[in-house]
């Protein structure tokens, strides 16, 4: 009976809007007893709502974009491309935070969960400056490094600069959720979010038209600006479980070197990943032109739109793993990962079946142009063939960095894109027959190995063991 309970049989129909408004109102939960499923919820539905808006947002861009032509949607994708290195590095940081964080939680350390997210918020403040700075000098040369046409760079400097020189606040915002979500106030951190992606929507229109492109980067850059001022207010405020004090402010190299020794890999991780989508990207320019990158880029953007929910899904994972290891509850942490990849799984089968059937339609409604169209929408079929394994691979790789495990994820993105990946899209793009379609067909092709290899060292066990 104690270990029905402690899984959970369901949430009642009765009880489901109770639920739905304490998700909402946040606060910090003991997510280490009680029904599994609960945990789940409480956590993945702000988690959900999080980044639902967020990818509201890049594809409300996307659309305002596009009005100004291919060459301004293709600026827009190559600085994305760039940019995910930016998110890289805040991912990263983030990841060593909430997997710090929810292990002193989970331990009832409250002091010592407070002192890791200040020092996190120290190391992230140094690597924002330099990441900024190198942002707004190199602009366009990075844009020509990209493939970018003299047109691109021409019209998107100055773009690509105000965004990457806006590096600081992607970081900040990241990594300060980070925080919040190791301490299980998932509530907060949704609402931080959704404060910048609100302002964005809402901005972006308005600049767009009396500063053209620029004023999309202007918009973005004020609206993740607002959401971080937001957060510094909620965390000083000392309200939850993390009571702030100038001492934590002090430099603790151990605890520094523990952050580092899980964030330099969970980086890596996904430096790895968004490169290998940043050469795709250029592998797509390079074989189709700027009406084939164009397609691509705003098919990448849907596909950003549904991949960002499910990424919510697979944080609360994360959460529930660091929280329960760090109370040595090693058999509910299991089985939180594997309720969490069957409701991932659920969640993006549907998005598979939208993408392979309505993908003309969806492309359609950012763009007018017929060749965009057809580039744009045999991308989202291809690539929708892979979501049910993105998935719960997603899950799985989550769930090793919240127990601190950020070097396997970190091999298996190694191999599974840039050993597999890339090599198999450059082979299949010298097809005549194929060209960009050889492409899109690789990256579904290599979600499916990443899924089954991260599955494998799940069930494996390895991560039960590490010491954070």
């Amino acid at each position: 009976m104690t270990t029905q309970h402690n899984t959970g049989t369901g949430i009642t129909v009765r009880s489901f809007f109770t639920l739905f408004r304490q998700a909402l109102k946040g606060g910090e939960q003991d997510y280490t007893q009680g029904s599994i499923r609960k945990a789940v919820f409480l956590l993945a539905i702000p988690m959900i709502l999080e980044l639902s808006l967020e990818s509201v947002f890049a594809v409300v861009d996307m659309f305002f974009v596009g009005k100004l032509g291919q060459s301004a949607i293709a600026t827009v994708g190559l600085t994305e491309s760039m940019i995910t290195i930016v998110y890289s590095v805040a991912i990263g940081l983030s990841t060593a935070a909430t997997a710090t964080v929810a292990r002193r939680v989970g331990e009832k350390n409250y002091e010592a969960a407070t002192k890791a997210g200040m020092q996190s918020l120290l190391v992230s403040l140094v690597i924002t400056v330099l990441l900024s700075a190198a942002g707004i000098v190199f602009a366009g040369d990075l844009l020509r490094l990209m493939g970018a046409g003299e047109d691109v760079i021409r019209d998107g400097t100055v773009f690509a600069r105000i965004m990457l020189g806006g590096s600081v606040v992607i970081i900040l915002l990241f990594l300060l959720n980070g925080i919040f979500r190791g301490a299980g106030d998932a509530a907060m951190a949704m609402r931080s979010l959704w404060i910048a992606s609100i302002i964005n929507i809402i901005l972006c229109p308005i600049f767009i038209h009396f500063f053209g492109l620029k004023g999309a980067a202007i918009a973005t850059v004020i609206g993740r600006g607002t959401g971080v001022l937001y957060q510094c207010y909620y965390l000083f405020r000392g309200k939850g479980l993390l009571h702030i004090k100038a001492v934590h402010f002090k430099t603790d190299w151990p605890i520094i070197k523990s952050l580092i020794n899980i964030a330099w890999p969970a980086t890596l991780q996904f430096i790895i990943a968004s490169a290998s989508w940043i050469v795709l990207a250029r592998l797509v320019a390079q074989t189709g032109g700027t009406t084939s990158s164009a397609g691509y880029q705003v098919a990448i953007r849907n596909v950003v739109f549904f991949i960002l929910p499910a990424w919510g899904l697979s944080n609360a994972a994360a959460t529930l793993v660091g929280q329960n290891l760090g109370a040595n509850q090693v058999e509910r942490a299991e089985k939180s990962v594997m309720l969490t990849a069957k409701y991932n799984a659920i969640f993006m089968a549907m998005v598979t079946v939208l993408f392979v059937f309505f993908s003309t339609p969806i492309i359609g409604i950012f763009t007018p142009d017929p060749a965009v169209i057809a580039v744009g929408a045999k991308a989202l079929q291809i690539i929708g063939f892979g979501y049910i394994f993105y998935g719960i691979g997603m899950v799985m790789m989550q769930a090793l960095n919240g127990a601190g495990d950020t070097r396997s994820p970190t091999w298996v993105n190694f191999i599974g894109f840039w050993l597999f990946q890339i090599p198999l899209a450059y082979l299949l793009s010298k097809n005549p027959d194929w060209g960009t379609t050889g492409i899109f067909i690789a990256i579904p092709a290599a979600e499916t190995f990443i899924a089954l290899a991260t599955w494998y060292l799940f069930k494996k066990g390895r991560w039960k063991k590490i010491k954070v």
